[in-house]
């Protein structure tokens, strides 16, 4: 792909989420954005190009809130509740940014096989990462792991179990703190 392309491909991204914003539980506006036929061929093409945009920010945010194991020395995701903090942190500011196209996707997951097998990749990198699955388990629980991970995060998204716990640990440390 040139960089032309990447660019087109990137600007019909952006026009699908405009239309998108008027109704994201709708409708994919896949006719009605010129070029997205010719760019990406099929609906769940494009979709699948919106979910990589999807994991590659909430990647990026995982990896400044977590770090990889070359800054940590260990693999991320020993269950502490640090973990499944940062991990909620890294995707509801990541939801946060992009509400629309997680909408979109959302709306979608279940029309195309390969946008689910994708979305249930997502799920195991999120509990494998906050903690809350092992690798030894099967694709199948860690991926009901990481649906019940979400599940929680979008609720507390929502308000529906309120403001995030803070780590006690560090509220602790801050109360020991001298102040100044």
């Amino acid at each position: 792909m040139s960089w032309n392309d990447y660019y087109r491909r990137r600007d019909v991204i952006d026009e699908v989420l405009r239309h998108a914003r008027r109704d994201a539980g709708g409708p994919l506006p896949f006719d009605a954005v010129p070029g997205a036929a010719e760019l990406f061929g099929t609906p769940e093409n494009l979709l699948l190009a919106m979910h990589y945009r999807w994991r590659h920010t909430l990647g990026g945010r995982l990896r400044t809130t977590i770090g990889g194991p070359e800054e940590t020395g260990g693999i991320p995701g020993g269950g502490d509740s640090d973990d499944i903090d940062a991990v909620s942190r890294a995707w509801r500011s990541t939801v946060a940014d992009n509400p629309v196209l997680r909408a979109v996707l959302d709306a979608h997951v279940d029309d195309h096989p390969e946008l689910r097998r994708a979305h249930d990749a997502e799920l195991r990198m999120l509990a494998l990462t906050a903690g809350v699955a092992e690798l030894g388990e099967s694709d199948e629980e860690i991926t009901e792991a990481g649906n019940a991970l979400v599940t929680l995060m979008r609720a507390r998204t929502a308000g529906g179990l309120g403001a995030p716990r803070r780590n006690p640990v560090g509220q602790l440390l801050r109360k020991l703190a001298p102040t100044g």
